[in-house]
């Protein structure tokens, strides 16, 4: 039970340093345009380190083309998303939900789920992770 809490803490407090984040990128100097792969996703870490014992805690910028969509895929460890522009679908046990900027999502470890750009123009999120070290951060679902 207390590595639940534990988790649920961190899980908030992750959460408050993605809105901070975002409040500081609003303020800052523009971010280069994003380096997009063939399927329209570009991915820019911007945090690794050390989160405890086992775990690291780590954020990337995730910017979608317009229409882009990240297949099927899990994290082996909890993920925080937090939408920077733009509008993403998510699809998450079975639900979908949409959200737009200003709004963020909760993803359990282990859970499938993908995101699509359903919005006009680029999306973006900032997404955390507290993962297990040593583990990609991405498995796609087979």
């Amino acid at each position: 039970m207390n590595s639940i809490i534990k988790t649920a803490i961190a899980a908030a407090s992750l959460a408050l340093i993605c809105q901070q984040a975002q409040a500081q990128s609003a303020a800052a100097a523009p971010l280069p345009a994003p380096k997009f792969d063939a399927k329209g996703i570009a991915r820019t870490e911007t945090v690794r380190d050390t989160f405890d014992a086992t775990r690291e805690a780590i954020q990337v910028r995730v910017d979608f083309a317009s229409g882009a969509s990240f297949p099927k895929h899990s994290h082996p460890g909890v993920e925080i998303a937090y939408v920077l522009n733009g509008v993403i679908e998510y699809e998450l046990n079975g639900k979908t939900v949409r959200l737009q900027a200003g709004e963020s999502i909760y993803i359990p470890a282990g859970a499938v789920h993908s995101a699509k750009n359903v919005g006009a123009g680029t999306t973006s999120e900032l997404a955390t992770y507290v993962v297990e070290k040593g583990k990609p951060i991405v498995i796609l679902d087979k």
